[in-house]
């Protein structure tokens, strides 16, 4: 049996955010520091060369075109020095929001960031890189958000690199599932009206929900009508009958009973406690 690879899996919202980045450049004889504990996520694209690293027990030869994201309470260190001139980017990044590595399949609501990757287009991912180096030396004031916005999509790219690389079954039936339900949750839904709109049996569409994302179609279809509910509630003056029926709903007062059950407090409860009255 194949072992799923090593992702890092963070919570979102909120995403990572960018503190730094630079290019270095080794000769041969030169090593990587050797670190504990820096307290950010170090993400190295290497452009030209090998470079020789290691993070606990683990160890990598990384060529071009690889990156290795290396966490922030681990120890790093070279497993060799470099035996040729040898090119690669970092990033620094944090994030607000818990993590985890883990070969687990990830949840539909996570970034999951492959550990150890291979681009596919390194002129693609070398803009990225050489766009954060250049806003590094104008003002932060101006760069600050567009620096945020280079690390976002290259953290994007990677994300759909790896699902591209190596999906799993489970991944993509979960996907087209999720898709489909966002898509026609204001319509009537029902377990057999979703596989037979996605040609698959319902017990196997739900058992891949419930391996990725942790639940049944159904309970996806219950969270997001509400999550839309709420924002409608937040968003509109809409009387509640009209909410109920734009996320799904045929009955005003049943449809009021489910927001209670999820949020505790009926949908004009919730209204009112957020309208400044």
């Amino acid at each position: 049996m194949s072992v799923n690879p090593l992702v890092v899996m963070f919570q979102a919202p909120p995403t990572p955010y960018f503190l730094e980045s630079g290019k270095a450049v080794y000769e041969p004889g030169d090593m990587h520091p050797n670190r504990t504990g820096i307290g950010v996520f170090d993400l190295l694209f290497v452009v030209e060369g090998t470079l020789y690293i290691g993070e606990e027990d683990r160890q990598w030869a990384l060529s071009a075109g690889h990156t290795l994201l290396l966490l922030p309470n681990r120890r790093h260190y070279p497993s060799k020095p470099c035996d040729e001139r040898t090119v690669f980017y970092w990033i620094h990044f944090q994030s607000a929001s818990d993590w985890m590595e883990t070969t687990d399949s990830p949840n539909l609501d996570t970034i999951a960031l492959p550990k150890h990757w291979i681009a596919s287009d390194i002129p693609y991912t070398i803009r990225f890189m050489q766009q954060l180096l250049d806003l590094a030396v104008r003002p932060r004031s101006v760069a600050l958000w567009e620096q945020q916005s280079a690390f976002s999509e290259l953290l994007r790219y990677m994300e759909e690199g790896r699902r591209a690389a190596d999906p799993s079954p489970s991944e993509i039936i979960a996907e087209k599932t999720y898709t489909y339900i966002r898509q026609h949750y204001q319509s009537e839904l029902t377990n057999e009206s979703i596989a037979e709109a996605l040609h698959f049996h319902p017990n196997y569409i739900a058992r891949c929900m419930k391996e990725v994302n942790q639940c049944t179609p159904m309970e996806y279809v219950f969270r997001y009508r509400m999550e839309q509910a709420r924002l409608l509630l937040l968003k509109t003056e809409w009387p509640v009958s009209r909410i109920a029926e734009q996320v799904g709903y045929r009955y005003a007062p049943y449809f009021s009973n489910c927001f209670k059950q999820h949020f505790g407090e009926s949908p004009l409860r919730f209204r009112k406690r957020y309208s400044g009255e």
